[in-house]
């Protein structure tokens, strides 16, 4: 049995590592080890990441997927969870999160008897899709909250957006007119890919 850890974060702004010492730790402190990491910055309300694929497609029967927390591995509407716990389960991958005790003894699964490891997929699989289903409905209120609020700000007068970080940007820029390479501008900066585009159409428009 091969643990593999998937760590996700939404925004390429936020650190998708930020779990991982608390995933290492969880293992270690049930005599087991990580065997690989599997990194991205990805909605979880999109069924598409490449990591979280990748992980599947290296799983043997039996492995285990290791997540922080059941949002962290889906947000996805109901008929594309439905889909990936279909890929999960033709895998024969279990999932174990820190925030579903009941999943904890999957780590353990050969030293329970065939009842017992029956009784556990079952009751973790009802659990799984509850919180999923949580995780999807968190989503959603908060979106519709955000949304409330820009309409109630702009019926005020009071909606200006997001305010760029005028200072990062310009320094963004200037690595650009030097012809810094993408990757090296990310790196010295921490900025996103969208962000980046961006700011570049708009020097090349204003050349």
């Amino acid at each position: 049995m091969f643990i593999r850890a998937y760590l996700r974060a939404s925004t390429e702004e936020q650190d998708a590592t930020r779990a991982k010492d608390s995933l290492e730790q969880f293992a270690k402190d049930r005599g087991k080890a990580v065997a690989s990491y599997y990194v991205e910055n990805a909605s979880g309300t999109k069924l598409d990441r490449p990591e979280l694929f990748r992980l599947l497609d290296d799983c043997k029967p039996g492995d285990v997927m290791l997540v922080e927390a059941v949002d962290r591995l889906s947000r996805l509407k109901a008929d594309d969870w439905t889909a990936l716990r279909s890929k999960i389960a033709a895998k024969g991958v279990k999932v174990v999160a820190l925030d579903l005790p009941t999943s904890w003894q999957m780590l353990n699964a050969s030293e329970a008897d065939s009842f017992t490891g029956r009784m556990f997929d079952a009751i973790n699989g009802m659990l799984l899709d509850m919180l999923a289903a949580v995780a999807r409905k968190d989503y959603e209120d908060r979106r519709r909250r955000t949304g409330q609020g820009i309409a109630r700000a702009k019926a005020a007068g009071k909606f200006t957006g997001r305010k760029e970080d005028a200072d990062r940007n310009a320094a963004i820029t200037a690595l650009l007119r030097e012809g810094k390479s993408w990757s090296a501008i990310r790196a010295l900066t921490g900025c996103s890919r969208d962000t980046l585009a961006r700011l570049a159409k708009r020097l090349k428009d204003a050349a």
